[in-house]
């Protein structure tokens, strides 16, 4: 058994990508991709899912307006919404309409991983409870805040790290060292290292020392080929 999704992504590369990052773990499957929000409610018509990844800004109609016809029809589906929203109204929206979690691109597998886990986390806390005490409520809410918070080591800061990432997807094929990325973010160069690291340990980047400085040799970091 596993997991129906359904992807509702007009941007064919980041629908790809997105199948991608779900079908990498093996409790969930994709069964369906729309382009709109109108293709995903007539999908769902007919068809059963457990999760949609679903973006916000979309031709016909965006994310949130399908977000709120899915629960004026009482689909039973959870929401990951995947957006480049990143304003509060936006996110206390999402949240009043009851997604499991919000992604703000460009985002990192792990992130994406952490939110795939909250649900399952969820729904396990969920299982067989035909009542909730207030016990079991506080752990089900604990749960979900901790799964966030084990995504990154001390010291790696989520809004910081997908700055630092974002400007380097800008050039995904260019070496470059951490004191270049740190005159374009803006931080320390010490600060920007330890994040580099950090990506180039989870696969994300990869990294290699450069000789051909004219000086002392220093690491130099590129986007990890996909």
């Amino acid at each position: 058994m596993y997991y129906k999704v359904l992807i509702v992504e007009d941007d064919p590369m980041v629908s790809m990508i997105n199948e991608q990052y779900v079908n990498r773990n093996k409790a969930f499957h994709v069964v369906g991709k729309c382009k709109d929000g109108k293709s995903a409610l007539e999908y769902l018509e007919s068809n059963h899912v457990d999760l949609i990844v679903l973006d916000v800004y979309m031709p016909q109609m965006d994310g949130f307006e399908t977000l709120r016809q899915i629960r004026k029809n009482k689909k039973p589906v959870d929401i990951i919404m995947v957006t480049a929203a990143n304003d509060r109204a936006s996110l206390e929206e999402a949240l009043h309409l009851g997604v499991v979690d919000y992604l703000v691109k460009p985002f990192t597998y792990d992130r994406f991983r952490i939110a795939l886990d909250k649900y399952v986390s969820h729904l396990a806390a969920l299982k067989d409870l035909d009542t909730l005490n207030q016990k079991n409520i506080d752990f089900i809410i604990e749960n979900a805040h901790k799964k966030s918070e084990e995504l990154y080591p001390k010291g790696i800061q989520e809004k910081t790290l997908q700055t630092i990432l974002g400007e380097i997807k800008k050039n995904p094929s260019k070496w470059m060292t951490g004191d270049e990325i740190a005159d374009l973010v803006g931080l320390t160069g010490v600060t920007v290292r330890r994040y580099l690291n950090h990506l180039a340990e989870k696969g994300i980047l990869l990294s290699e020392i450069d000789y051909v400085t004219g000086g002392r040799p220093c690491m130099r970091y590129k986007l990890t080929e996909r």
